[in-house]
């Protein structure tokens, strides 16, 4: 699903009009970006939670050439995905 479809989506589901459907979504996710470039995590009990760490630096190989590389230490975005959501898509058909 693509932004433009669930913005969409979203506008059917909350009986929106487009425009502010797209206003609510880009306020969602600049509310997320946001708290995790501030060092704060986001948790929604049951969906999933979006959390900084940092990954260290590390010696991996190239596959194709066989040789060292080097990669330098960054922080990531992981998300955790809930057990309430987990559970309904394990019941998937």
């Amino acid at each position: 699903m693509t932004k433009k479809e669930f913005v969409a989506a979203f506008a059917e589901k909350g009986g929106l009009k487009l425009k502010e459907s797209e206003r609510l979504v880009n306020a969602f996710l600049e509310t997320v970006e946001g708290a995790l470039l501030s060092g704060q995590g986001v948790r929604f009990i049951g969906f999933g939670s979006w959390e900084v760490k940092k990954r260290e630096a590390r010696e991996v190989m190239n596959p194709q050439t066989k040789k060292k590389i080097k990669v330098k230490a960054k922080k990531v975005v992981k998300f955790k995905v809930g057990k309430t959501l987990a559970d309904k898509v394990a019941k998937m058909k």
